[in-house]
């Protein structure tokens, strides 16, 4: 395993460690005040990047370039390899520049391997101990139960496709009729409820401001939030994150963000990575679930678009934000200065106008919708 660098001195400042003039990401307002664009971590793992780029300083540039452009919220995970502790160990170094006052630390626990799940009260204190250690920090601003769906009941007519119908003709099928709101389906379940209450008693220790819950399966993800609103003490999330829904391929959660508001009473929502895990770029990882035809379906949409289309892409999630009903920041993976600069870009091209850009979605999505996989969703677990 690579050591990672703890850094006595700061890289030094070349020209790419500053922000390009113009406006700053902007605090959101709403529950939690999270900046528009929150900082991605999950970079920091061999998932995407090499040893050699973990331990050297581009995570650390990365993540101050980020701080001076207002992108002031880290998302991290236990599960993510040495995550917390290359982003640890940078915000460490940056602490007379950034304090720990001047941004949010938001982490996950609950899953620590590809199958490897714990969500014994126990091993949760340990983890959220952990993350604590690793971050360097006496609190978090928000613990995720991590990809709940591979912990709860299953319960769905189907694992592939689009699941929208879940709000409307098939929702007894997913769960989510009348009635069925405080049923807990099975042991699975229950080992949700149970993981959360620890979270709750972390909270009431000053260890954790924020509970969340994050998966993919987007009827899964309303199902738990509204049982734990209707079981005892019945205090409802403080914050949910959907990933890969709110991306050029699959923007379904635009649908389900008003059930999760209303039905859920969730507290503050995120939508995560734009490029759907790299999905949606010249070279998607080889773990990546998507299906062949998923993959090719990609290939064909770039086709439609002379540009970058992984701007294009970047560009869609972060309109499609700005239009939420109550804010939404977008969380995005960063590996280097370069892609903090490229978002930032695109996040300003979208504030002045975005006819053209609107033009290039309509026809990328209209080729998913040709080949049947707009809004699609692949199996989880």
């Amino acid at each position: 395993m690579a050591t990672f660098r703890t850094f006595d001195g700061l890289p030094e400042d070349g020209e790419e460690d500053w922000p390009i003039a113009g406006p700053l990401i902007p605090s959101l307002g709403g529950s939690m005040d999270l900046p528009a664009i929150v900082y991605g971590a999950g970079t920091f793992s061999n998932q995407y990047n090499p040893d050699d780029h973990l331990s050297g300083a581009l995570p650390l540039r990365s993540v101050r370039l980020a701080l001076r452009y207002g992108i002031r919220a880290f998302d991290t995970s236990a599960y993510y390899g040495p995550s917390e502790i290359v982003l640890g160990d940078a915000l460490h170094a940056l602490r007379e520049e950034f304090p720990r006052s001047s941004y949010k630390l938001m982490t996950k626990c609950g899953r620590y391997g590809v199958q490897t799940f714990d969500y014994s009260p126990a091993t949760i204190r340990k983890s959220v101990l952990r993350s604590l250690e690793r971050l360097k920090t006496d609190y978090l601003d928000t613990v995720y139960l991590h990809d709940v769906e591979f912990v709860c009941t299953p319960i769905a007519p189907r694992i592939t496709g689009n699941h929208t119908v879940a709000l409307r003709e098939e929702a007894a099928a997913y769960g989510l009729a009348k009635g069925d709101e405080a049923k807990v389906q099975g042991e699975g379940d229950q080992k949700i409820l149970d993981a959360f209450h620890e979270l709750q008693l972390m909270k009431k220790e000053g260890l954790i401001k924020n509970i969340g819950m994050t998966g993919f399966p987007l009827p899964t993800l309303l199902r738990l939030s509204i049982l734990i609103l209707h079981t005892a003490p019945f205090e409802p999330l403080d914050v949910l994150l959907s990933y890969s829904h709110l991306c050029l391929q699959n923007a379904s959660f635009l649908e389900f963000i008003p059930h999760f508001y209303e039905r859920a009473k969730v507290g503050q929502l995120l939508a995560a990575s734009p490029l759907s895990m790299g999905l949606l770029t010249p070279s998607p990882p080889s773990w990546h679930p998507a299906p062949p035809k998923l993959r090719e379906a990609v290939i064909n949409s770039g086709k439609t678009w002379q540009g970058d289309y992984v701007n294009l892409a970047v560009g869609f999630s972060i309109r499609q934000t700005g239009s939420a009903e109550k804010p939404l920041p977008l969380v995005i993976g960063f590996s280097s200065p370069r892609e903090v600069h490229e978002a930032v870009k695109v996040w300003r091209e979208i504030q002045d106008g975005a006819e053209e850009r609107i033009q290039g979605e309509n026809r990328a999505r209209n080729v998913y919708n040709e080949l049947g996989y707009l809004d699609w969703s692949w199996a989880s677990p």
